[in-house]
């Protein structure tokens, strides 16, 4: 009776963990809905191509007490993403949310803090390169991608490419701590380009995804060649996950431990 009782107290323990991650999944979905007007995200599906025309580094920027400081700015050419622009607005700037800092009839420019250019390839950028665009949409309305906030996680290098059909595959090699949220048919923001994970190899540190015909002309991915570097955002929904398993694991544990000393009680008991 005593390993039912067990048994029980473990299944009622992990029926309230998903419960607990049900709700709150609900929760931040309700969250990114419930103000459509003062919420802003990305969807994943590309705009346009823009056009890099300068990545300079600066020693002149004035700083809110009037300092000065160095940082970093990208000026890049576009057309449809600048349709409603405004200063301070939020552009997807190939999988990073950057704000528009100077806007003219046709080129925007934004500022790179030192976290983005840790996290990002974007050091590399130079005059001419191509970034993919997208402006920031309203939650609440349609979302043919997926949830993607423009906080790049890191970098992934395109290890093989290949062709089948008109389709195109494409393997990206990652470090471990970003391939553990990257799993098959999941969501995943490559170049800030709504996808889905075709196959992972856990061991061997990669992923694969596939591009049809229509994205392959509308994106920068099947421009880079292999050696190539992508900005790699995973789904956030599997780090609010994670999060709160995280925090009833130990409970569970706790709970398991006193069952054992009660069965060795009763065990010495008897």
């Amino acid at each position: 009776m005593r390993f039912i009782r067990k048994a029980n107290i473990l299944i009622v323990a992990s029926l309230a963990v998903f419960v607990k991650i049900d709700a709150f999944v609900c929760n931040r979905r309700r969250r990114y809905t419930a103000s459509a007007t003062s919420r802003h995200m990305f969807t994943g599906i590309v705009e346009e191509m823009g056009t890099v025309t300068s990545f300079e580094k600066r020693d002149d920027m004035v700083l809110w007490d009037g300092s000065t400081g160095t940082g970093t700015e990208l000026t890049i050419e576009a057309s449809d993403v600048l349709e409603g622009a405004y200063l301070g607005c939020s552009i997807c700037v190939s999988g990073v949310c950057l704000t528009a800092t100077e806007l003219s009839e046709n080129t925007f420019k934004v500022g790179l803090a030192p976290e983005t250019l840790d996290k990002t390839y974007f050091q590399s950028l130079k005059s001419g390169d191509a970034v993919n665009l997208e402006r920031a949409s309203e939650i609440g309305g349609r979302n043919s991608g997926h949830f993607v906030q423009g906080h790049v996680d890191g970098v992934g290098e395109i290890i093989d490419k290949w062709v089948e059909g008109d389709s195109l595959w494409i393997k990206v090699k990652t470090d471990p701590e970003i391939l553990r949220y990257i799993v098959p048919k999941g969501f995943i923001a490559i170049d800030g380009t709504s996808l889905t994970v075709c196959d992972v190899n856990a061991s061997e540190n990669w992923f694969t995804f596939m591009l049809i015909e229509y994205t392959q002309k509308k994106i920068i991915v099947p421009q880079k060649p292999v050696g190539g570097l992508v900005n790699l955002e995973v789904d956030v929904l599997g780090k609010y996950a994670e999060s709160v398993i995280g925090s009833i694991v130990p409970r569970i544990q706790e709970l398991e431990d006193k069952v054992k000393e009660l069965e060795k009680q009763l065990a010495d008991k008897n």
